[in-house]
């Protein structure tokens, strides 16, 4: 016997604390909640069970979620910059076109987690649980990444400009049109990582054996390196 669909209860247009989240249920209902262009901005909605809610054009600036469950949690279209998400759990949340800069994700668990067309600058995800974690066209810049796994992904799009990728495992991963230009490397893994159509910046000799060792590269970037050495490429 199948399993009944859940209760989706709605608040729209509307600003929202934590008490709304917080009414009483059934005890044996399953609720999930559908938030649409509602105001959020500064509450405290640590600890909450929000498991499956979708958030749709809401404004969440300086939020506090820390600890919230927010698995196969929606988020579209939201402006959450500043918000926290320390050590809440995110598994399989979906985030497309939000803005999220200067959020944190301290040790919070993102496994299965998907950022499309996001702002994520400055960002930190200091000690996050990130596998299978997915990253597309979303803005990076100084975002700090450091230890985080990339390996066998296909990474497009990815503004990383100076971000912190110490400590990163991009091995066998993929990069289409993603900007590495001033990106903090040390200890980073690009083996046998295809970087032919991402834009490195100015990179040194030293940087490529000590940084991007065993990845590959294309022939005009192999060119512009060898022209940094002072040698005439024909």
């Amino acid at each position: 016997m199948s399993s009944p669909a859940p209760t989706v209860r709605c608040l729209s247009d509307r600003p929202v604390t934590r008490d709304d989240l917080t009414e009483a249920a059934l005890p044996t209902e399953q609720a999930r909640w559908r938030l649409e262009r509602c105001t959020l901005d500064g509450e405290d909605l640590s600890g909450l069970a929000l498991d499956g809610a979708e958030f749709i054009d809401c404004s969440l600036r300086g939020a506090v979620l820390d600890r919230a469950r927010l698995g196969g949690s929606h988020w579209q279209g939201c402006r959450a910059a500043s918000a926290r998400f320390e050590l809440a759990d995110l598994t399989d949340a979906r985030f497309e076109g939000c803005d999220l800069n200067n959020s944190s994700w301290a040790r919070a668990r993102l496994p299965g987690a998907a950022f499309t067309e996001s702002k994520l600058t400055g960002a930190r995800f200091t000690e996050a649980l990130t596998l299978g974690l997915q990253l597309q066209a979303c803005l990076l810049v100084s975002a700090d990444l450091r230890g985080l796994s990339f390996r066998k992904q296909r990474l497009q799009g990815l503004r990383l400009n100076a971000a912190d990728l110490s400590g990163c495992d991009f091995s066998d991963a993929v990069l289409i049109d993603c900007d590495l230009s001033d990106a903090h490397l040390k200890n980073a893994r690009f083996t046998r990582a295809d970087l032919r159509r991402a834009q490195l910046g100015t990179v040194q000799i030293g940087d490529l054996l000590q940084h991007y060792k065993g990845c590959t590269l294309s022939v005009d970037q192999a060119a512009t390196l060898v022209a940094g050495l002072g040698v005439e490429v024909v």
